[in-house]
């Protein structure tokens, strides 16, 4: 019994290292869509996903879980958010760049209140699942 309390705590540990990595790229990119005429590359994020979705499964049973689904819901969320919005930019460059910002500035709130759980090895707040 007690091996697997171990285990899952060295996984947790193990995990907390690429949670750090997946959180650094969200925020290059979300400071990046903050500050005019810096785009950092979709690529990040795409890695991001990639990396949260392959290692996900290892983090069953353990703190690190929550955050796995907080990053891949914060990703996907904005993605959502970024689609809609872009046709703003389009038709109307302020409207644009004002929901454009406020997408931005979200998902920078929610990749630092993650980082800021995973520092105190908390993990995060996960909605009911039905």
């Amino acid at each position: 019994m007690n091996d697997v309390i171990d285990d899952a705590a060295t996984r947790a540990e193990n995990l907390r290292t690429l949670g750090i990595v997946s959180y650094v790229l969200h925020t290059v990119v979300a400071v990046g869509a903050l500050i005019p005429g810096v785009q950092a590359s979709v690529l990040l994020l795409v890695a991001a996903f990639v990396l949260d979705q392959v290692k996900r499964g290892e983090a069953e049973g353990t703190w690190q879980e929550s955050h796995f689904r907080w990053r891949l819901r914060s990703l996907v969320w904005a993605a959502v958010l970024y689609l809609v919005t872009a046709p703003l930019w389009l038709l109307l460059v302020v409207p644009g760049w004002i929901a454009w910002t406020g997408v931005s500035a979200w998902f920078l709130y929610r990749i630092v209140r993650g980082w800021v759980a995973l520092h105190q090895r908390r993990p995060m707040p996960m909605p009911p699942v039905a």
